[in-house]
């Protein structure tokens, strides 16, 4: 009966993906390039300061290193969905203003095609998001008058992955990530003129469609029974190879009149062109007691300078990296009395240097987490975390966003093909 319900939720949420996937908060930080980058942590590592590189689980996919795969022997099918708030304050201004969304962050599913040996992995999430919505008046002609400059954006890249994780021997494992990275990114620009009976108002709209494949080879070192008991230790990395994605662009020009269209063109119609990402490295290592608790340390690093739009510029001006934290605790994993000794208990931290200038300052992204899995059955839980942060500051930046992430995931554990005996 469970296999059966694990087959009908994975086909639901696979076909409702596409309608909630393009779903974020708006925020100025989130106009630069192809959009804001999402992190490819589940609920549980969310739950950790989004550490997930060298801490493995047998009850949890691990989306952020292949090579960790090995431990789930269980076929396992998580889905994830994310509600967040942001509030944006300006230096120049005592206005403040506020934007809140949901979106599906994870739908992935983990098979051990050899228990111990090697497990495939398949998934969907976003990889990047664009929503954004500026406005400013500028002045024009000789008598000052001016004119209502509005700039928006929105749509993001989508990476639909296959993963695989095989042990090398007891100690080390290997794994590899074939993504395909695919969406659609639309930028519109509007201006109105600022005078009586003004109605006319000449509108630009850019869309670009990216698609293209991404690897990412990993390892995992893994050290157990150290100090002569139960204590593991882990290291972990991954490295994503920069690649080129096939775009299209689309440049679309019109004119409103109150609010109907007059007349339109299109300028430029599917022109081929191409992306380039980035190259980055992720490493981490963790330390723990069997079941009980474990405590992480994560870095990033990507190399931004080597980001080309379709019109082969780079508009970042720095480089990306991170530093999470994390720890998590069951306090009795085989507790038959207690609730709340099987329910396993995360605190984290992350501080990220973001990928661009504002009024010529780094903008960093510090955020707090908490988190919590519950379990429903011997092996199935509900997972959710909770991040409160600020990115930038607008004593430096001009702007400021303080922002809470709340992450809400659900984790399914079966055995599949499980060979018969009978006597």
């Amino acid at each position: 009966m469970l296999r059966r319900k694990f087959s009908l939720l994975f086909i639901f949420f696979v076909l409702s993906a596409a309608r909630v996937l393009g779903q974020a908060a708006a925020s100025p930080f989130a106009s630069i390039g192809i959009g804001e980058p999402f992190s490819a942590a589940n609920a549980q590592n969310q739950g950790m300061g989004g550490i997930g590189v060298s801490n493995y689980s047998f009850y949890y996919i691990n989306n952020m290193n292949p090579a960790l795969l090995v431990f789930n022997r269980l076929t396992s099918f998580q889905f994830g969905m994310m509600g967040e708030q942001r509030t944006q304050t300006a230096s120049t201004s005592a206005i403040t203003e506020k934007s809140g969304s949901g979106n599906l962050s994870y739908i992935t599913l983990a098979i051990p095609i050899k228990p111990g040996k090697w497990t495939s992995s398949v998934g969907l999430q976003p990889s990047t998001r664009l929503n954004y919505r500026l406005a400013h008046t500028d002045a024009i002609g000789p008598a000052a008058d001016s004119v209502g400059v509005t700039e928006e954006g929105t749509g993001g890249a989508n990476t639909a992955y296959f993963s695989n994780g095989v042990a090398i021997t007891k100690q080390v494992s290997i794994g590899l990530k074939f993504a395909y990275q695919f969406g659609s990114i639309e930028n519109k620009f509007s201006n109105y003129f600022i005078l009586p009976n003004a109605t006319i108002s000449p509108q630009i709209k850019e869309t670009t469609y990216v698609t293209g494949f991404q690897f990412s080879p990993a390892i995992s070192v893994h050290l157990d029974s150290l100090f002569g008991a139960n204590y593991l230790l882990n290291v972990g990395a991954v490295y994503d190879f920069g690649t080129t994605l096939n775009a299209k662009f689309t440049l679309w020009q019109g004119r409103y009149n109150g609010g109907s269209i007059v007349d339109s063109t299109t300028l430029i119609n599917q022109a081929s062109g191409q992306v380039t990402l980035p190259q980055s490295i992720a490493g981490g290592i963790s330390f723990g007691n069997a079941y009980r608790w474990v405590l992480g340390v994560d870095g990033y690093y990507a190399d931004y300078s080597q980001f080309r739009d379709i019109a082969g510029k780079n508009p970042y001006t720095a480089n990306q990296w991170r530093l999470s934290a994390g720890f998590e605790i069951t306090p009795n994993p085989q507790s038959l009395t207690s609730y709340l000794q099987r329910t396993t208990y995360r605190t984290g931290v992350s501080l990220e240097n973001s990928p661009y200038l504002v009024n010529g300052a780094a903008v960093r992204d510090f955020g707090i987490t908490f988190g919590m899995s519950l379990p429903v059955s011997r092996s199935c839980s509900i997972d959710w975390a909770l991040k409160f942060g600020k990115k930038g500051d607008k004593t430096v930046n001009t702007i400021e966003e303080n922002y809470l992430k709340l992450y809400f995931g659900i984790t399914f554990n079966d055995q599949w093909f499980i060979k018969r005996r009978f006597d």
